[in-house]
């Protein structure tokens, strides 16, 4: 039994094993049984739970009894009792079944629709009628009110079956030009089709009329998704009496309420293929979809990932065992696998043992390989002096390859390269080599600007690397910031040693700096050394690397106020060499510029605004109120009011005269105006 686990979710393959190759004979695998305990220890749950070559269909009946397969070749179905763990039966058949539906709650009423248009039913006892439809037929659901079949396929027409009265009735005329798949409502018996335009048509059987049509080949294209084609329907799933399923021929599944034509959540299986089965998972609220890749399950509500399972094979079918945790897979392979998920339910009760059996097996899984066999390619054999060995019974091909012997594999490979030895020697030699290079002393290369800044951060580095270990923290540094290159490269950035600013704040910079300047005259001498010499030279480390303390209080305050002297003393000279230059300067005239329609008084009101702004608030408000120029007032709240009067230019001054002036001049105008008119008037009275 081979155990995987997936998000936390444990999966139970009760059909893997360890694998044997397929062109052993039986009696060479009966060998391999007996000698290899694994492959006794396989689980085998129902016997002979497989198919001569391929796997198509798998269904459970409704009693939970009876497992029924169809595959090829030649084309037949297998019935399997799970009470009695077996076979019950097996029927060949005709043609190849596209699909089939169990009418009754046993095995004792089937349908099969074949691949050339035929339509057969079988009884308990064997077969039991065969009839035809006009098209190709891809997919049939049975509705139960009315005993009715219908078929969908390459046709536009959904044909009608009516099992009561034994004939065809009329057919549905859809806007299609094909349908792929259709299931009915198992609440209201609500008949959908998926086209192959990416549409799904919803029909009532009552009425026989379509109620309503959904465009889901628009609503699966996303953002996210990449398509080559138009999709369309490839898997249909009703669930509840609101809820349907969709899947596409490109890989998306499309939740719906039937309430909207909008999808409530669409999951893309990121493969491109189609998808081939949808199931639903009630007790988890859990969609099982799958494609011939892979099987996932995702949360309906959310999209969420439960768990996924990617057989070794195609897959053709899924079957969930119902009210269990059991799943039945259909793969282009004789083998039908059979997983076990705890999480999903209980196992069923024909095999109810296997809950105590997971409990006691190993969660680490088992991987299927061939231990005793060895894959090489074309190439492999080539390099391996093997390449005459193609065709012969030593070489089984496979794929892009060959399977061989291990044991021979393994001698061949010590022949064709005898000197591996020699190989792993120079190896070692190399690596050792490597060691005592890195021992040797490593020359810094410092930038060209700001040298000694380079050379402090170097020193801290070290020394945050020796705590690094401790602390566990990464600490960046400043040489490889991209964000500070330029303070290393661009000389405007060189830092100034002698100004005020840099002296009073590194007061021992002196001493540190006599270190590092020791440092890179080292440095600069090992490095034309190194210009001149081919070969690295080794040392010894310099004395300069010995650090003294430079936390003594006392030394620091002296060393603040020897900085202090020394910037007042090169103050005062400063001053007295600007006083002789002052000096030695002679006065000359200053003219100033009066500007337009302003007048020249003298350099006193100057003086005057000067004084002003010298005076308090205060002192400058009661000058204003004196002047005319402002008024403070009580309001009625208790507060001050204030309201000022802005002076005026000269210029404003005559504009508003000349303004006066004029406005008299036309009042002047308008008086005498008037007076002529009034005596005009009087005269013509007197006439």
């Amino acid at each position: 039994m081979q155990v995987s686990s997936l998000n936390e979710v444990k999966i139970y393959s009760l059909s893997a094993g360890r694998s044997l190759p397929e062109w052993l004979s039986d009696r060479k695998k009966r060998a391999l049984q007996k000698k290899d305990v694994d492959i006794r220890r396989r689980i085998e749950l129902i016997q002979d739970f497989e198919m001569p070559t391929v796997c198509t269909k798998i269904k459970v009946s409704r009693d939970g009894q009876y497992i029924m397969a169809v595959g090829t070749y030649k084309p037949r179905i297998r019935c399997f009792d799970t009470y009695q763990l077996s076979q019950k039966f097996e029927r060949c058949l005709d043609s190849e079944v596209v699909t089939f539906e169990i009418l009754s709650d046993d095995y004792s009423k089937i349908v099969f629709l074949q691949c050339g248009r035929f339509v057969e039913f079988h009884s308990q006892h064997g077969h039991y009628y065969r009839t035809r439809i006009p098209k190709f037929g891809r997919d049939f659901s049975y509705h139960y009110p009315s005993c009715d079949l219908y078929f969908v396929g390459a046709s536009s027409e959904v044909y009608r079956l009516n099992l009561e009265q034994g004939r065809f009735l009329n057919s549905l005329q859809t806007d299609a030009s094909e349908s792929n798949v259709c299931d009915i409502n198992p609440v209201h018996f609500l008949f959908a089709m998926g086209t192959a335009e990416g549409k799904v048509e919803c029909w009532d059987p009552r009425t026989r009329n379509r109620v309503g049509l959904l465009d889901c080949a628009l609503s699966s294209v996303t953002a996210d998704t990449e398509i080559d084609g138009l999709p369309s329907i490839s898997a249909l799933k009703f669930d509840g009496a609101l809820n349907m399923a969709v899947g596409t021929s490109t890989g998306q599944v499309l939740l719906y309420d039937l309430r909207s034509s909008n999808p409530l959540i669409v999951k893309d299986h990121h493969y491109g293929l189609p998808i081939k089965s949808i199931q639903f998972q009630r007790q988890l609220d859990l969609i099982i979809s799958a494609d011939s890749r892979i099987i996932k399950m995702w949360n309906k509500d959310t999209g969420k990932i439960f768990t996924s399972m990617e057989p070794e094979y195609d897959i053709n079918d899924v079957c969930l065992y119902p009210d269990s945790g059991m799943l039945m897979t259909a793969n282009e392979a004789p083998k039908m696998n059979i997983y076990y998920i705890p999480v999903l339910g209980p196992a069923p009760k024909w095999c109810s043992f296997l809950d105590n059996l997971t409990e006691e097996l190993e969660e680490n899984p088992e991987s299927t390989v061939y231990d005793d066999y060895k894959f090489v390619t074309r190439k492999d054999l080539e390099n391996l002096g093997l390449a005459h060995l193609i065709g012969s019974s030593l070489l089984r091909a496979y794929m892009h390859g060959f399977f061989m012997d291990i044991r021979l594999y393994h001698k061949a490979k010590m022949m064709a390269n005898p000197f591996a030895y020699e190989e792993y020697r120079r190896e070692k030699i190399r690596q050792k080599i490597e060691e005592t290079r890195a021992q040797r002393v490593q020359l810094k290369k410092l930038p060209k600007v700001n040298k000694e800044l380079a050379l402090k951060l170097i020193e801290e580095e070290e020394e945050q690397q020796v705590t690094k270990k401790r602390k566990q923290k990464n600490l960046s540094s400043l040489l490889k910031d991209d964000r500070f290159k330029v303070m290393f490269e661009n000389p405007d950035f060189q830092v100034d040693e002698q100004s005020e600013e840099f002296r009073l704040l590194n007061p021992l910079v002196s001493k540190i700096s006599e270190k590092r300047k020791r440092k890179l005259k080292i440095l600069e001498e090992l490095e034309a050394q190194e210009q001149e010499e081919e070969e690295e030279p080794e040392g010894k480390a310099s004395d300069a690397e010995s650090s003294e303390s430079s936390d003594d209080e006392k030394g620091w305050v002296e060393e603040v106020r020897k900085q202090r002297k020394l910037l007042r003393q090169e103050e005062k000279v400063k001053r007295q060499e600007r006083f002789k230059e002052d000096q030695q300067t002679l006065l000359k005239p200053q003219f100033f510029e009066i500007k337009e329609g302003e007048e020249f008084r003298s350099f006193k009101d100057s003086a005057k605004k000067q004084k002003l702004m010298k005076k308090t608030l205060g002192d400058r408000l009661k000058l204003e109120e004196k002047l005319g120029t402002l008024n403070v007032s009580d309001t009625t709240v208790g507060s001050k009011q204030a309201t000022f009067k802005l002076k005026k230019s000269e210029r404003q001054k005559k504009q508003q005269e000349a303004e006066k002036q004029h406005r008299q001049e036309r009042k002047t105008l308008r008086r005498s105006a008037s007076h002529l008119k009034s005596k005009r008037g009087r005269g013509r009275l007197f006439h």
